[in-house]
């Protein structure tokens, strides 16, 4: 095992998953701008995002086995890399095809680390840290998220949109530069490919039943991400602006919540904290089927986002700790899942409410949450 210093791994993982959340932002951010300087129509825009996703699936897919095998610091710098050239990408390309490879490279470079840094605080804490550090981790996808959209609300009235993603480049280096200094752990499979191991966790039913909870809280996310405004907007009088705060709420209910969990592991089991979680997003849900005003949609998409917070750290912890020989293979088939779960929810969502009503949107998510409450109930047996 190299010897390293758990703090400074721990800062490096940090900053890897908060270019993960500036990769999740920044296209819907910028998109508007983009499509307006390039001209494009609503076609041609949904083909630009579509291209995140699949950069997503395939990095979810690589990094686990690649990680087992090599290691953790070449991969985390080529995907903080990526993702650095590819928001410069959108900045200076105007070429259709050059802006899908930089929006691949988003997605790619961002689905290795959302992985790859859940998989290193795994590995790198013990099992009374592991919850609480994952809890850490994952505030800091919040301060990404949500950075690219602050920076863009006070600058752009000053600065285009080109210039604000060059800017945040140059930070984004700083904080590569920084992990370039950074000695990380040793490989935990280096005489090879752990191929056959890893098609055996296929077989694990255990895993299959943490990574199915993922597959909802993700589709869960993603709904909420994709069809919270459209909801609100012809469901209630709440203006878009305000509902685009709303949906502001959620990320920012979940971040807060992220850094309160680091203190309530330490106090409480985390099997209670991802139930009372559950429990607590589904209050959320229940708020906004009353065609609310804009506080109790806020108020809602608040308990939406600190329901939401435990689960990926709680699921995670216990996959890391199941599997620990196995840890990024694992996580990789535990993140495709979820990937999985958000693409098959966004569309069951679409499908149902043109069928029937956009009104069935927070009934469909306390089910699924209910969904998620049985199958963590049936993992811990």
């Amino acid at each position: 095992m190299s010897n390293y210093k758990k703090n400074l791994v721990f800062t490096a993982a940090c900053i890897g998953m908060c270019f993960f959340g500036i990769s999740m932002i920044t296209l819907g951010a910028v998109l508007p701008s983009l499509t307006t300087k390039l001209g494009l129509d609503n076609l041609q825009a949904t083909a630009l995002v579509t291209f995140l996703p699949l950069g997503l699936l395939g990095g979810s897919l690589l990094f686990g086995p690649i990680v087992d095998r090599f290691g953790h610091k070449a991969l985390l710098l080529l995907s903080c890399l990526v993702v650095l050239l590819g928001l410069e990408g959108i900045a200076f390309f105007t070429s259709i095809p050059l802006l899908q490879l930089s929006i691949i490279g988003i997605g790619l470079g961002g689905g290795i680390l959302n992985g790859e840094t859940n998989a290193l605080v795994a590995d790198i804490s013990n099992e009374e840290e592991k919850g609480s550090r994952l809890s850490l981790l994952g505030a800091f996808y919040g301060i990404g998220a949500l950075g690219i959209p602050v920076l863009l609300s006070f600058l752009s009235e000053y600065y285009s949109f080109e210039i604000i993603l060059q800017g945040t480049g140059v930070v984004m280096l700083a904080g590569i530069l920084f992990c370039l200094g950074v000695r990380f752990p040793a490989p935990k499979q280096p005489q090879g490919f752990p191929i056959k191991e890893g098609l055996g966790l296929l077989k694990e039913s255990s895993l299959l039943l943490l990574s199915f909870i993922l597959f909802f809280q993700s589709g869960i996310e993603g709904v909420c991400n994709n069809w919270t405004t459209l909801y609100l907007g012809q469901t209630t009088n709440i203006p878009e602006n305000r509902a685009l705060m709303a949906l502001t709420c959620m990320v920012a209910g979940l971040t807060v919540a992220r850094l309160l969990l680091v203190v309530l592991f330490k106090k409480i089991r985390q099997e209670t904290v991802l139930r009372i979680s559950l429990i607590t997003a589904a209050v959320g849900f229940a708020l906004l089927t009353f065609s609310p005003n804009f506080a109790r949609a806020a108020a809602g998409m608040v308990l939406i986002g600190a329901g939401l917070a435990s689960t990926f750290p709680v699921i995670l912890s216990i996959i890391g700790s199941r599997y620990a020989s196995l840890s990024g293979t694992a996580f990789s088939v535990a993140l495709v899942i979820a990937l999985i779960g958000q693409t098959l929810l966004n569309s069951l969502t679409g499908i149902i409410s043109q069928g029937y009503s956009i009104a069935v949107y927070p009934y469909m998510m306390i089910a699924s949450l209910l969904i998620m409450l049985l199958l963590f109930k049936r993992s811990l047996k």
